[in-house]
């Protein structure tokens, strides 16, 4: 029986875990793996949207004027 090893699948996960653990640290949120993924968890939905954030940031958008 041959098992076929996906090297790069394995390597996202750790790196995202390493990412959302560091994460977790400097923002001061509780880390727990379970949450890698887990859409409905607060701390992975604070960390979508701290990455959504970074992802914005580089793209060099201008932040939006808001109108009164």
């Amino acid at each position: 029986m041959n098992i076929t090893f996906n090297r790069d699948a394995y390597q996202k996960v750790f790196d995202d875990l390493d990412e959302f653990r560091d994460y977790c640290r400097f923002e001061g949120k509780v880390f727990d793996e379970k949450s890698l993924y887990k859409k409905s968890d607060p701390v992975w939905q604070a960390y979508q949207k701290y990455q959504n954030y970074l992802r914005a940031k580089a793209r060099g958008g201008k932040p939006r004027r808001r109108h009164a």
